[in-house]
């Protein structure tokens, strides 16, 4: 399936709306001036609010990950899948708490939309 490149300083939040960092894992291949995020690549969130109830309280439950789930089959850099992104909006990803539970999908809303790898 094809889809847009996925870079560094793409604009990306969680679920909750906290933002989301693309870590560069490698610096030779650009779009738009920033380099490509590979399979291999880690995604960050800071400052998710999210808690879940538990009792009589809450239990904190942050995404601090995101599990990118779409890697291209024809495009690898450096020997490892790029990420690719099929239209802004929800991402083909997974927000992770600490504890690797699920939360949602994360948002995409500003990406290069010059390149296209499936």
């Amino acid at each position: 399936m094809p889809g847009f490149l996925l870079h560094v300083n793409a604009v990306a939040q969680c679920t909750h709306g906290a933002p989301a960092t693309i870590a560069p894992s490698q610096p030779r291949v650009l779009v738009s001036g920033q380099p490509v995020a590979t399979m291999a690549g880690v995604i960050t969130v800071a400052g998710c609010p999210f808690q879940i109830p538990v009792g009589a309280g809450t239990k904190p439950q942050p995404c601090v990950t995101v599990k990118w789930l779409m890697p291209s089959t024809r495009f690898l850099v450096g020997g490892q899948p790029v990420a690719l992104l099929p239209a802004p909006g929800a991402g083909p990803g997974l927000c992770q708490s600490a504890e690797q539970i699920p939360q949602g999908p994360p948002m995409v809303s500003t990406v290069q939309t010059r390149v296209i790898g499936s």
